[in-house]
């Protein structure tokens, strides 16, 4: 199968964006994650996905609508699907989400489910925040979450705890 690529620049660093023959983001990548080898760069097959994300960066949307096709187990596409439904603006804790999920004290569970989202940005993942409110890792970087959680108008004040999304799972 053929994937194509497209990188392209924002305030926040360059993203890579990848889709599939059919034309659904399979990946969006960071500065400093290689697209797929075999990937043909093509600009207009990407220009769906890179015309929200630019969308998004403008300050112009605040939910995505582009067609995606995540590889992932079915709990990591369930955790993926959840992460979607977090509003824009808002947070939600890893143990929240994971009893949203149904799967109480699978907190470190949907941990690495966020952690090998291929969607960054799109599948919102930089919305979960650890229980205490703490910013945890992110595949963009801590700086790059910060920006992002910024972006959407959640308060980040040193020692205070973001607002948090109540049901952004089922």
């Amino acid at each position: 199968m053929t994937v194509y690529a497209s990188r392209f620049n924002t305030e926040s660093g360059p993203l890579t964006a990848v889709v599939d023959e059919a034309g659904a983001l399979t990946h969006l990548l960071f500065a400093h994650q290689p697209a797929p080898a075999d990937a043909v760069w093509n600009d207009e097959r990407c220009a769906a996905a890179i015309g929200q994300l630019r969308e998004y960066f403008a300050g112009e949307r605040t939910a995505f609508d582009v067609e995606v096709a995540p590889a992932g187990s079915p709990f990591q596409r369930r955790v993926w699907d959840a992460l979607r439904r977090i509003p824009f603006g808002a947070t939600v804790g890893y143990g929240e989400l994971a009893a949203q999920l149904g799967v109480p004290g699978s907190a470190r569970a949907v941990g690495r489910a966020n952690a090998t989202n291929p969607l960054p940005i799109i599948v919102p993942c930089h919305r979960v925040i650890g229980a205490d409110g703490s910013l945890t890792g992110y595949a963009g970087g801590l700086e790059m979450k910060v920006a992002l959680l910024r972006r959407e108008g959640v308060a980040l004040v040193e020692g205070a705890r973001p607002r948090i999304a109540r049901a952004a799972a089922r």
